[in-house]
């Protein structure tokens, strides 16, 4: 007996691109295998949509009988009823992650744009976090969690307004930088060492200022999601391969 597992994969992933699924396969097809049966643990997770119409017909190429846990036994291809239900339950796996997808992004959406919450990450430069009071969720709050919120640094917050308002007045970002630089203001990286230990304090950079100044957050506007990840055929022309991630930025008015 052999196990297969994948962790870490999403079961929209083709069984030749999730690593445990793509050892079975290849086990299935070496002719001096120790084993002539697959048990699935959970359908849902192994079947995404029409995965197993798709696996089916290699299962019976090799000579593997799949037991499944909603059949009580082996699933037959040629009883009608066994492969109505593996269609019903790739389509309920389906649907299942399409629900959750879209419950989270509009919950994190409307906690962002609408009730103003910080969901976390690093602040930008200028801002700390302050406390919020008890966190919404009951069972949270009885815990000790409590939100918090973005609020500006009575430090920092000056330098911001600083630089926005000599970009607003028509200098160029390499002067600013110059200007912040002979002031001997710290930079980002040295007035919070602990959180940058990777980066160099030596001063202020142009590409630091130019990230300040593209900074949405600065200008009102707090954006959840702003990097999402969509999902684009590998090859139009065989569908099968599934999708690959693509990562594209969103606007703030998306």
């Amino acid at each position: 007996m052999a196990e297969f597992f994948d962790i870490g994969h999403s079961r929209t992933l083709p069984w030749a691109r999730r690593p445990e699924a793509a050892a079975l396969l290849a086990a299935m097809a070496d002719p001096d295998r120790e084993f002539d049966a697959i048990v699935i643990g959970s359908s849902e997770r192994a079947f995404h949509g029409n995965q197993f119409t798709v696996m089916a017909p290699l299962f019976e190429h090799y000579g593997i009988v799949v037991w499944i846990p909603e059949l009580g036994g082996a699933a037959d291809p040629e009883i009608a009823g066994h492969e109505e239900l593996m269609v019903l339950l790739g389509i309920l796996a389906k649907c299942e992650i399409a629900r959750t997808r879209i419950r989270v992004r509009t919950a994190m959406t409307v906690q962002a744009r609408d009730q103003g919450r910080y969901l976390g990450g690093r602040p930008p430069y200028g801002y700390r976090l302050v406390d919020a009071g008890p966190h919404p969720n009951r069972a949270l709050a009885r815990r000790g969690v409590r939100l918090q919120r973005l609020d500006t640094d009575p430090q920092c917050a000056p330098v911001v307004r600083w630089i926005f308002t000599q970009r607003l007045a028509g200098h160029s970002i390499a002067r600013i930088t110059r200007g912040l630089n002979d002031a001997a203001i710290p930079c980002p990286s040295a007035t919070d060492p602990d959180r940058n230990a990777h980066r160099s304090a030596e001063g202020w950079t142009v590409t630091t200022v130019r990230a300040v100044l593209a900074n949405p957050r600065y200008t009102g506007r707090q954006v959840w999601n702003r990097q999402r990840t969509e999902h684009e055929l590998i090859d139009p022309d065989n569908t099968t391969l599934g999708h690959r991630d693509v990562m594209r930025w969103n606007t703030p008015d998306d």
